[in-house]
């Protein structure tokens, strides 16, 4: 499907976004699949491959109803109860005009200007500079925005950010996000249930070849030599077969839902731009909050939806989003942006605070042997009774060791 401008593209990415989830759902049925092959070989160990494969399409039929039922039924789960548990995991909370007037005022201005319906907004109590829109429907649309990133960020770079959001919800990747966390979640269900059930149970390489519980100590045999020979590596080459599925089925689900992120956080950035039509707040946003934004305890299906996720995988290979540096570039080569570079880390050191409290405070007073200039500040002395003559008889409390050049001083004798 060919796009040309910004709305094409947004049509032609739902396009490719439905198909990559209907492939998502496909996956369930793979690992049904892989789930028959199992159970087949468990039944009975000694058949050929052929066997297997074909009984195993004719489980995955009369199981099929079974399968979409269950699927149907966690999405009706998480369609009605997915954002209280988001705001379980991250601790969000909704906030009215009266809380927090400047952040409300904000997102009320954008949603004015482009006739989008208001959706709830919500404050993470978080150090980190992120924020992420969620819902299924416009009754459940919410914008949680974090502390840190309310403190870190000027008026126009939050309006950008809650730009990027309403674009998310306006464009429909919100919606088409939750469904492929969703789905995912199950692929990863099953895919964890069936390695338990390798991990239960262990196959035994005796004459004709047995798959057998590891708590049963008993195994078939075969009833005759030749078909062990014939038939006692298929149910290994099964069993071999069924672990490739799910892993491809499971490795399948973590790329769709890459290939729905990374190409939405460019769309979402432009959107932003066309709302507030101030490509360089973007881009200052995008650079505070690089690196910045990962949240405390949130999973990685929460991250998924936040404007940036640091959290990368194996080489990269599972990072959600795309990169700052390539975003920045983006809005600099398409929106006319000015990239100021990215910032320098914040430094982080361990030694106390109190030399730089101290800057502030008032100089000590000029009494003590050790006060030179320059010198390490110590309290004040407590003299010692020494003889007559050398300390100072008017009672003034300083020592004179220091101001007569008396030899003894206040510790005595050098």
């Amino acid at each position: 499907m060919a796009a040309y401008g910004l709305y094409t593209h947004i049509a032609s990415n739902k396009f490719r976004s439905m198909l990559l989830l209907g492939g998502l759902f496909a996956l369930v049925y793979v690992l049904v699949y892989a789930g028959a092959l199992v159970a087949e070989v468990f039944i009975d160990g000694n058949e050929t491959v052929a066997y297997y494969l074909r009984h195993a399409f004719s489980d995955l039929l009369k199981a099929a109803p079974f399968a979409t039922v269950v699927a149907a039924v966690w999405i009706v789960i998480a369609y009605f109860f997915h954002q209280s548990m988001i705001d379980a995991v991250t601790g969000g909370h909704d906030v009215t005009r009266q809380e927090e007037p400047r952040l409300y005022n904000l997102l009320e201005n954008l949603c004015i200007s482009r006739g989008i319906t208001m959706p709830k907004l919500k404050i993470m109590e978080s150090p980190a500079l992120n924020a992420f829109a969620t819902g299924l429907n416009p009754r459940q649309y919410s914008i949680t925005v974090t502390t840190g990133l309310l403190d870190a960020l000027d008026d126009k770079e939050i309006e950008a950010v809650l730009g990027h959001e309403l674009t998310h919800i306006k464009n429909g990747d919100v919606q088409l996000m939750v469904v492929a966390v969703i789905i995912a979640g199950v692929v990863g269900f099953f895919g964890e249930m069936f390695f338990r059930l390798f991990t239960n149970f262990n196959w035994s390489s005796g004459s004709g070849g047995s798959w057998s519980s590891g708590s049963s100590s008993s195994s078939r045999s075969s009833s005759s030599s030749s078909d062990s020979k014939s038939s006692g590596g298929g149910a290994v080459i099964v069993i071999i077969i069924a672990i490739v599925l799910i892993v491809l089925a499971w490795l399948l689900s973590q790329v769709v839902k890459l290939a729905l992120s990374r190409s939405r956080e460019y769309l979402a950035d432009a959107g932003s731009v066309e709302l507030t039509k101030d490509p360089d707040a973007m881009i200052s946003a995008l650079r505070k909050i690089e690196n910045r934004g990962e949240l405390p305890g949130a999973t990685s299906a929460v991250m998924e939806l936040c404007v940036d996720n640091p959290r990368e995988g194996f080489a990269d290979l599972f990072a959600t989003h795309p990169s700052v540096q390539s975003r920045v570039d983006a809005l600099v080569k398409f929106a006319g942006g000015h990239d100021p570079g990215p910032l320098p880390p914040t430094e982080e050191t361990d030694e106390p605070e109190a030399p730089a409290d101290q800057q502030d405070a008032p100089p000590p007073p000029n009494h003590g042997p050790w006060n030179d200039a320059g010198g390490p500040v110590a309290p004040p002395p407590v003299p010692a009774p020494g003889p007559p003559g050398t300390a100072n008889s008017k009672g003034m409390g300083t020592p004179v060791g220091n101001s007569m050049g008396n030899p003894i001083g206040p510790w005595g004798r050098h």
